[in-house]
């Protein structure tokens, strides 16, 4: 049985659940997130906590049992405090800015600024031209628009431009050696 699994979700009184079948329903506050579950896992809703138990014992349901804890816990957690990221941009000449909400330009060294349209939950929001924090309620979707971003120009080894997570550390090469 799953050591992460075994813990009971607990609930605020603004959420709401609901379980049919196969699938689970979660509104809160900040909106609704949905997500199927597989047969062999089961979800309780007591008061206020769900808990999550297994129907058999064999590998598979082991290991499902902990990651779906994990998730609904996630659903919890995004439908009632959302969640963030935040991206800094290093370089001279690097910016960013927001056009009509959902579209992120980025100027980041290259001949043409790059485009990055958002997802209907995501929203984006720049500070001072450098700081991008990418917000919503589903982690997972958040996570990977993140990396989106980051990629179009991760931080380089010499002298640490490009774009970043706050907070990141990168570790600097020592360029070359001038006689």
């Amino acid at each position: 049985m799953s050591r992460i699994g075994k813990h009971p979700i607990k609930l605020d009184e603004n959420i709401e659940i609901t379980i049919n079948n196969n699938n689970i329903k979660i509104k809160g506050p900040k909106g609704q997130l949905e997500h199927i579950i597989p047969e062999n896992i089961t979800v309780r809703h007591t008061k206020n906590r769900l808990t999550i138990a297994t129907l058999n014992d064999n590998r598979i349901t082991k290991k499902l049992h902990g990651l779906y804890r994990t998730i609904i816990n996630n659903m919890v957690i995004g439908v009632s405090q959302g969640f963030h990221k935040t991206l800094e941009i290093h370089g001279v000449g690097y910016r960013a800015q927001i056009e009509k909400e959902k579209k992120l330009i980025l100027n980041v060294g290259y001949s043409h600024p790059v485009e990055i349209i958002a997802p209907e939950e995501i929203s984006l929001k720049v500070d001072e031209q450098t700081i991008i924090t990418v917000q919503g309620i589903n982690k997972a979707i958040v996570g990977q628009i993140s990396s989106q971003i980051r990629a179009i120009r991760p931080p380089e080894p010499y002298k640490g431009k490009g774009i970043r997570y706050k907070n990141e550390v990168i570790k600097k090469k020592v360029g070359k050696a001038g006689k």
